[in-house]
């Protein structure tokens, strides 16, 4: 192979296997994987969250949270921000003992009917990063787990809640988001851009466990110029996409 990205290998053991050097705790099955520290924060107080594992890395703790919620107990964690910390958090949290995970965050939206805090379900995303292609062989895309998108729908219906089912674009490099690329991503049917949803699907279905996410609508690249929209200060936005993606989590 002319590219070391390209270069899968299938063999399901690798040097460092989570399973041989991560001792399993006592931990929820049904784990929500949330993006926004400051809900998580107010989870944790608000909630006398259980810290279950510190799981301190170089660039700081990511500690594995437990709350009751509906009488069922729930986890929940920050992964980081970008691909390959994102699913490398997952495999940790999968060897402790997780089986479930639901994830919440915002992207970039790339269709201009996709307004701050619309719900996004993603169907699928574009593999344009690099974490996935350790885990799946190459392909232009990987899709969601059919199963637990139906799941998602079924909760968003439940409760009223207006949303969209479409792919995202997984890149590493938010600052080169080119407008050519941007184009191609849209002729493709990507609804949004984010960093880890291509790796996380992927680090899911390598190790066999339920996975589903969903993205509320960002900052935008579907115009001329690109605009944040102040989508980081939706704070209630934020806080409702949680507790939404516990409902479904538990389902499962």
């Amino acid at each position: 192979m002319p590219y070391p990205i390209l270069e899968f290998d299938e063999t399901r053991e690798a040097f460092i296997e989570p399973s041989k050097v991560i001792k399993p705790r006592d931990v929820p099955e049904h784990i929500v994987i949330c993006f926004f520290q400051e809900v998580l924060d107010k989870i944790i107080e608000e909630h006398d969250a259980k810290m279950l594992v510190r799981n301190k890395w170089e660039n700081g703790p990511h500690p594995l949270y437990e709350i009751e919620h509906k009488g069922q107990r729930l986890g929940f964690f920050h992964p980081g921000i970008g691909g390959a910390l994102a699913g490398s958090l997952l495999e940790e949290v999968i060897a402790f003992g997780g089986k479930k995970f639901i994830v919440c965050g915002g992207a970039g939206v790339l269709q201009k009917n996709i307004a701050v805090g619309n719900l996004v379900l993603v169907s699928g995303a574009v593999r344009d990063e690099g974490t996935s292609y350790h885990y799946l062989p190459p392909s232009r895309e990987v899709d969601a787990q059919k199963d637990v998108v139906a799941a998602c729908e079924r909760v968003m219906q439940e409760q009223g809640i207006p949303y969209k089912v479409g792919k995202t674009w997984t890149t590493d490099a938010p600052y080169r988001e080119t407008r050519k690329k941007v184009a191609q991503r849209k002729v493709e049917g990507c609804l949004t851009v984010e960093m880890e949803a291509a790796g996380l699907m992927a680090v899911a279905q390598f190790r066999d466990v339920a996975f589903g996410q969903i993205l509320y609508g960002g900052d935008t690249l579907s115009g001329d110029e690109w605009d944040n929209r102040g989508w980081q200060s939706r704070d209630d936005i934020r806080e409702h996409l949680f507790w939404l993606c516990a409902d479904i989590c538990l389902t499962l």
